[in-house]
């Protein structure tokens, strides 16, 4: 089965693959560059699924026949402040933020807020565009908290400044394999690869899918 990431982030297909891997070593997974690179995508939709409609919508139109495309769009939900970052994680700083910056930011807020107001969680949503264009949503969570300051080298984005429910460490903290198991993409990648596994036949070619 040949699907297509819409992503140029390599931290973000490495962590795709492995995840899979573990699933179903028959799972292939390429990244945009292959196919010319990632097309321009305004993510301004107000939720994570369509922001990830918009981008597996804008790689189909790259890749070859017969193969599907995945995308996500994932963000960090934070209790105290109604759910913010949100779909706008990537950008919580503005247009371009690095992730230092971005951290800054919600730590600024959250300052001075005790750790048991802290909680937040990861999500992932994922759309599973077929070659016939069928769609297909798969949603995942982690539940954790805010820490003070960041901590650990690992990972991106958030990483350094959440822990997960039951842990000590933050994300950047834990190994890689570790993190691939409990990580909200692992929870909606789980939910792909189960539903691959009965029905992931019917993905793999277009004379399969017809014009249903």
């Amino acid at each position: 089965m040949r699907f297509f990431l819409a992503t140029g982030n390599r931290h973000k297909l490495e962590e795709v693959v492995a995840i899979l891997s573990t699933v179903s070593p028959e799972i292939r997974v390429e990244c945009a560059d292959a196919v010319g690179g990632m097309p321009p995508v305004e993510e301004g939709a107000a939720s994570f699924v369509d922001n990830a409609r918009l981008k597996a919508r804008a790689l189909a139109q790259r890749v070859p026949e017969g193969a599907a495309v995945i995308a996500d769009d994932s963000g960090l939900c934070v209790d105290f402040l109604d759910g913010e970052p949100g779909v706008c994680s990537s950008r919580y700083a503005g247009a371009g933020a690095s992730d230092e910056a971005n951290i800054c930011l919600l730590l600024e807020r959250l300052e001075g807020v005790p750790l048991e107001k802290r909680t937040a969680h990861f999500r992932c949503v994922i759309v599973l565009l077929e070659p016939g264009g069928r769609e297909r949503v798969f949603d995942g969570r982690c539940h954790g908290r805010i820490a003070a300051k960041p901590s650990g080298r690992g990972g991106f984005g958030y990483d350094p400044i959440f822990v997960p429910s039951d842990h000590d460490v933050s994300f950047a903290q834990l190994p890689a394999a570790r993190k691939n198991c409990i990580s909200h993409r692992a929870a909606a990648l789980r939910k792909l690869a189960e539903w691959l596994a009965i029905f992931g036949r019917s993905v793999s070619s277009d004379r399969d899918l017809g014009s249903h």
